[in-house]
């Protein structure tokens, strides 16, 4: 099987998803991506690899969601590595076929449950085939990545807006001590 790179837009949008409703899901919890009316006929025909070198996730501080610390996670070895997803193609108003993906996520490995209860589904590179084999439910892949090669870092919040499109928004940062409450 050979490997084809194409381009296509983070929000899985099936055929029949009307556009202007609700934003495209970005995400696909494992849990659910095969009995899924929005998931599952991508997940059994249409697994893709996103290849990364790393991603980033957000700590919650005070359990408000209006705090929140971001860290970039990647493999210690610095290489890239690939998440699982799902893709569709979705036909715009004026016809042109657009290929949109989600990434499957699944509950948080050890490291990554210090800031997030879910990650993406990192697989081994000997998974790869499988993940894009015509296997309809390959769900024992599906897992939590083992903590041991990989590393996150707190980094600066400018990462949350796209102007900010520079190579320093990975740069390790000290987070600002948590204040105390009076």
């Amino acid at each position: 099987m050979g490997t084809i790179f194409v381009s296509a837009r983070w929000g899985l949008m099936p055929g029949w998803m009307k556009p202007g409703g609700r934003p495209p899901p970005i995400n696909a919890r494992c849990e659910g991506i095969a009995t899924n009316g929005m998931f599952k006929s991508a997940y059994r025909a249409r697994r893709c690899l996103i290849p990364i070198d790393g991603f980033f996730e957000w700590k919650d501080i005070f359990g408000t969601g209006k705090n929140k610390q971001p860290y970039a996670v990647a493999m210690k070895s610095g290489k890239p590595f690939a998440l699982a997803g799902a893709w569709e193609t979705f036909r715009d108003a004026a016809s042109v076929e657009i290929r949109t993906f989600a990434i499957v996520t699944c509950p948080a490995n050890e490291m990554m449950a210090a800031i997030h209860d879910r990650m993406p589904v990192i697989l081994h590179q000997e998974d790869y085939d499988r993940w894009l084999s015509p296997e309809p439910d390959p769900n024992d892949l599906m897992k939590p990545f083992p903590s041991e090669p990989m590393t996150m870092w707190p980094i600066d919040r400018k990462v949350g807006s796209p102007k900010n499109d520079t190579p320093d928004i990975i740069e390790e940062i000290n987070p600002d001590p948590e204040p105390t409450l009076i």
